[in-house]
């Protein structure tokens, strides 16, 4: 058996997320996979797959032996490209996913930055406020907030994202300032139809708990929102990025840090670890510098 190839197939098969689609990838007939995955299986005693008729997914000894492929694979790539007496500028199409608001705010700097560096790089940014599944759909690189769930793909946290209160200097004035959220159920609040409606989270002495607030102000989109906070309108809840600029020019202010729910991560997540071209390398070390907004 070439183990080498065998530990080829069993990445490409978890990464694929079934024997046919491994078979498709790596160009090779779908019997020759599965005999590669029966042999490496054979030769380590375990198995590596649960195997159904409808799904395939990894044991836990497989999650554990596709970190060493993914580290052994990685090595050899890393030795070939040592050797190489010229290094080739990075070229091709770099497909990456995000929610609205962040691609927006950082991902899109990031890529105009990356073109212009690289021009032969081409990149389509796909913005989505849902859960892209990255190799379903043919996504190189997705930006995600919030813990992930076990899963093959690779994970770099470049961030944390709160979900901060904040109100105008002026609202402030004129209504008073919260000194509990309780509070909040007496204040005009500016509210999402499209995430928890009415229902705000904090947190008091290391438990959550929810209030049903209200208001005469409902938006779908964020920035009309808080355009709506700006002008003195309410009180709202947003993104620690989306509001950033509007701290830093005094035009909102944080309300009840004390209360906050936990901050949440952001990462940048891919379907493999080392073996990635060099226009995905260089976005995730331009999205790992250009994230300051996504900072805690």
């Amino acid at each position: 058996m070439d183990k080498f190839k065998a530990m080829l197939t069993f990445t490409q098969i978890a990464d694929s997320g079934s024997l046919t689609a491994a078979a498709q990838a790596m160009e090779s007939s779908l019997p020759a996979v599965v005999r590669s995955l029966g042999a490496l299986e054979a030769e380590l005693g375990v198995r590596l797959f649960n195997r159904s008729t409808r799904r395939i997914s990894l044991t836990e000894e497989g999650r554990r032996y596709l970190e060493s492929c993914r580290q052994i694979l990685g090595a050899v790539a890393d030795a070939e490209a040592g050797l190489s007496s010229q290094v080739q500028e990075p070229s091709g199409l770099l497909t990456i996913t995000a929610s609205v608001a962040i691609g927006q705010m950082v991902v899109t700097p990031v890529i105009m930055s990356l073109v212009k560096r690289y021009p032969k790089v081409r990149c389509n940014l796909v913005l989505l406020d849902r859960v892209v599944n990255l190799l379903e759909e043919g996504i190189d690189i997705g930006v995600r907030v919030g813990e992930l769930q076990d899963s093959t793909l690779i994970a770099q946290k470049i961030g944390a994202v709160r979900r901060v209160l904040v109100a105008s200097p002026r609202y402030l004035e004129q209504h008073g300032r919260p000194s509990h959220p309780k509070d909040l159920l007496k204040i005009n609040c500016i509210r999402f139809s499209t995430t928890n409606g009415p229902w705000w989270r904090f947190q008091e002495n290391g438990k959550e708990f929810t209030l049903a607030v209200t208001g005469n102000l409902e938006f779908n989109h964020a920035g009309s929102a808080l355009a709506a906070c700006v002008e003195g309108l309410g009180i709202g809840v947003f993104t620690s990025y989306q509001v950033a600029p509007s701290l830093a020019t005094g035009q909102l202010q944080i309300l009840l840090e004390a209360f906050e729910s936990p901050p949440r991560p952001i990462n940048l997540i891919y379907p493999h670890a080392r073996l990635l071209p060099s226009r995905t390398k260089i976005f995730i070390e331009m999205m790992k510098q250009g994230s300051k907004a996504l900072q805690e």
